[in-house]
């Protein structure tokens, strides 16, 4: 039986797992709080307009750094450069 290996708390992104990483990167987002939470029609028009744009590479912006599916689900954030509506 193959067991699955924790990611450390204290390891660089580099270090871990990438699966496991994506995995908790996308249950942080499932349970982020309905009042902080973009609608999902949003988020995913959000997305639609990360990926036109120049700046996206592997699912971060480069132009401020952010994984764009994390800064797309809250939605007090705004794109560094005004895309959004």
């Amino acid at each position: 039986m193959e067991t699955q290996k924790k990611p450390c708390l204290k390891c660089l992104l580099r270090e871990m797992d990438e699966r496991a990483y994506l995995e908790k990167l996308h249950r942080y987002i499932e349970l982020l709080d309905g009042d902080v939470k973009t609608a999902e029609a949003l988020y995913e028009e959000r997305l639609a307009v990360c990926k036109t744009c120049d700046y996206l590479e592997a699912g971060t912006c480069l132009a401020c750094g952010c994984y764009v599916e994390l800064r797309a689900a809250v939605k007090k954030n705004k794109c560094p450069y005004k895309k959004w509506q």
